[in-house]
């Protein structure tokens, strides 16, 4: 199947760094510090792993299947009946995943800017920037990433400089006070539920204009990933201690800290810059994503004449999936960990096994 929309490498690797650091940049260290406390920072290293696993299957898969989505030959490993159920649940999987996109932007914004807005305005806002995107195209949603993740580390770099003022490496004692378990269980979260979502390649690897650098492109992308989370988890600590498992938005804490003792004045405006941008992106390209699961399960031509009516049940999604912050909370410290470890790790690495054993009984056939 060839794809007449094409993206540069530089432009996956920038859409995988956003898609995945962009908006978990305020709440990962909560997350991770409510498991490994002052050793999160260690958590972070442990955690990248199944983000190679991720690289390695998706890469694997797309090497053997050049110009098909995940969606089309998981039908040629698994068989039409079955390979169309894994599609249809990749297809609830992303709508729910929209859906708690979305109404965790709308949490957010209400939360620090818009207290007295109707939930309903922020998710629809939201939402018809991103179908529209959606609809211009992958290139299109691809070049906005590219200029708009440089244009978010322009502000947030100088931020984390300011934090070494700050920081107080007293915060991080005693190391692995109770052992190395703890720290597995908060490399958990990301592990399971951010790392691993580098499975998007199984989507957006058939529209990379040159494949065979995937698998370089995607480690470097893991690269920056790792990078960019550790130094964030690590000057959270340094700042906050003992409080970092305790706030939802740790990092927007450090910054407000940072602007009292700076006397800078209203810093948290640069949060909400980084958190739209990256709601944006993961959106968008989500979107993209159960747009074209939907045409290529059902035999639509032209993915575009879905977006529309996708985005509107999206939008009804967002309203009914949570009720608050607090569920919202239990679903990604709890639920979605798990959850994302089988849909976006386990069930693509079983496609590769049994697409081995398959070639291993019937290499004619291949």
């Amino acid at each position: 199947m060839q794809h007449t929309e094409k993206i540069t490498g530089n432009q996956l690797g920038i859409l995988l760094f956003s898609f995945i650091a962009s908006t978990i940049v305020l709440t990962i260290p909560g997350l991770m510090a409510m498991f490994a406390k002052q050793d999160a920072w260690i958590s972070v290293i442990p955690s990248t792993t199944t983000g190679l696993l991720s690289i390695w299957v998706m890469t694997k898969l797309a090497n053997r299947y050049p110009g098909l989505t995940i969606i089309a030959y998981s039908q040629k490993i698994l068989g039409k009946w079955l390979g169309t159920c894994l599609g249809l649940y990749y297809i609830y999987f992303w709508f729910m995943s929209i859906s708690i996109m979305t109404i965790q932007h709308t949490f957010f914004i209400k939360t620090l800017l818009l207290p007295r807005s109707p939930s309903i305005i922020g998710s629809l806002t939201l939402l018809i920037l991103c179908g529209l995107a959606v609809y211009m195209g992958i290139e299109v949603i691809g070049r906005c990433s590219e200029f708009l993740t440089p244009l978010k580390l322009v502000f947030l770099i100088p931020l984390l400089i300011l934090t070494i003022g700050a920081a107080d490496h007293e915060q991080l004692k005693p190391v692995l006070a109770d052992g190395f378990l703890p720290v597995l269980q908060g490399a958990i979260l990301p592990a399971g539920a951010f790392m691993n979502q580098l499975f998007i390649l199984g989507w957006l690897l058939p529209y990379l204009n040159q494949p065979q650098k995937a698998f370089k492109i995607s480690l470097y992308a893991l690269i920056c990933i790792f990078v960019f989370i550790f130094i964030i988890v690590l000057s959270t600590i340094l700042v906050l201690g003992s409080l970092t498992g305790q706030l939802n938005y740790s990092y927007l804490s450090v910054m407000q800290y940072i602007g009292i003792e700076g006397s800078f004045e209203r810093l948290e405006a640069i949060a909400v810059m980084v958190w739209v941008i990256g709601s944006f992106v993961k959106v968008s390209v989500s979107l993209f994503i159960l747009s074209i699961s939907i045409s290529q399960i059902f035999g639509i031509r032209n993915y575009r004449d879905l977006v529309a009516p996708i985005t509107l049940l999206c939008l009804i999604g967002s309203v009914w999936v949570f009720k608050n912050g607090a569920e919202l909370q239990t679903y990604l410290t709890l639920i979605y960990p798990s959850g994302g470890f089988v849909t976006q790790s386990l069930i693509p690495l079983l496609l590769l096994l049994i697409d081995t054993i398959k070639r291993k009984a019937m290499p004619s056939a291949h």
